[in-house]
């Protein structure tokens, strides 16, 4: 068909005697940039301040012209992509970049049901205010969050409706943030029975299916950063003394030897090689046409305040995978 579309063109040229030798190279070049804009469903997955590290995944895909047309997440993977199809990952990069452990500690509101140590209504009301109330029907990209139905343990995929009841859905750990009540349903962190959701993407009509993994294989070690000093806190603001040491405690642990780990330690851990067995498993049964593996291992899912390494590091593998895919190819 090119190669016909070329031969009209010359002999266009030769009959009406115009030169036509720049619109034989802007056809050339419009023919390059359709082949580079191959269309993309692009699978975000689970775990923590991992993944922070899709934003820098994104940036790759966009730099090597890849027109993502679909979106499917869990938990993280829900937040960072409903943010990107609603037009606002610039921003929230931006916001998320400049936040330090303190920045964080006015994002927590406790919770006193028992069933959490954190209502998470906060930080979703601040990211409507940062990114705007959106309808998921309404976004200029295909997008669907993935959380978990407690009662029924089965997947319930958010595809219309408000974006951030869907994203406070999805991102709903347990113990850590409280669960959601919905349609007379519990709603818990679509990690835990989907982390890396490609079945929501199986019907999409795309050049190419992208999961983000964020339980791949151990990186090389890395040198532990020492955490930044908090600005101190007024003696009579209670709760916040609670949550500074609460956090110092998780970092102390974090950077020296697992001698004692605390609660929130282990659920969190379990709840990881939990979602790293069920990713084999979901990857055995539906194979991405490229996979961006993140180390499992690059930070705990707490270190929201690394925001800026993290991106980087998804920028680094998923560099690696375009590359490696478009050797392939060709």
């Amino acid at each position: 068909m090119i190669l016909f579309q070329q031969y009209r063109l010359v002999e266009f040229c030769a009959i009406t005697r115009v030169d036509c030798g720049n619109l034989a190279d802007k056809l050339g070049q419009m023919i390059e940039d359709t082949k580079k804009r191959s269309t993309v469903s692009l699978v975000l997955g689970s775990g923590g301040a991992r993944g922070l590290a899709h934003i820098g995944v994104i940036e790759v895909l966009e730099e090597h012209g890849f027109a993502i047309e679909s979106i499917s997440g869990a938990s993280m993977g829900a937040l960072i992509g409903g943010i990107y199809a609603s037009g606002k990952l610039e921003d929230y990069r931006n916001w998320v970049c400049a936040l330090e452990t303190f920045d964080l500690l006015r994002l927590l509101d406790f919770s006193f049901s028992g069933s959490a140590i954190f209502k998470g209504e906060k930080i979703i009301h601040t990211l409507k205010e940062l990114i705007g109330a959106r309808n998921i029907e309404d976004l200029p990209i295909s997008f669907t969050a993935v959380a978990t139905e407690l009662e029924r343990g089965k997947e319930l995929w958010f595809s219309k409706g408000p974006l951030f009841d869907a994203i406070r859905a999805s991102i709903a750990f347990p113990t850590i943030f409280s669960a959601v009540e919905f349609e007379g349903r519990t709603l818990v962190d679509g990690g835990l029975m989907n982390p890396i959701p490609i079945a929501p993407t199986l019907h999409d009509i795309t050049d190419l299916t992208i999961a983000v993994s964020l339980s791949g294989k151990r990186g090389e070690q890395r040198s532990q950063p020492q955490p930044a000093a908090s600005p101190p806190i007024p003696s009579g603001n209670r709760y916040h003394r609670m949550v500074v040491e609460f956090i110092d405690s998780l970092q102390k642990k974090t950077n020296g030897k697992h001698e004692d780990s605390g609660f929130f330690e282990i659920i969190s851990r379990s709840i990881d090689v939990m979602q790293n067995n069920i990713v084999r498993f979901m990857l055995a049964a539906y194979s991405p046409d490229i996979l961006i593996e993140i180390p499992k291992d690059c930070c705990t899912i707490y270190e929201f305040d690394r925001a800026k390494e993290l991106i980087e590091i998804g920028h680094k593998q998923a560099e690696q995978a375009v590359q490696s895919f478009l050797r392939k190819k060709n």
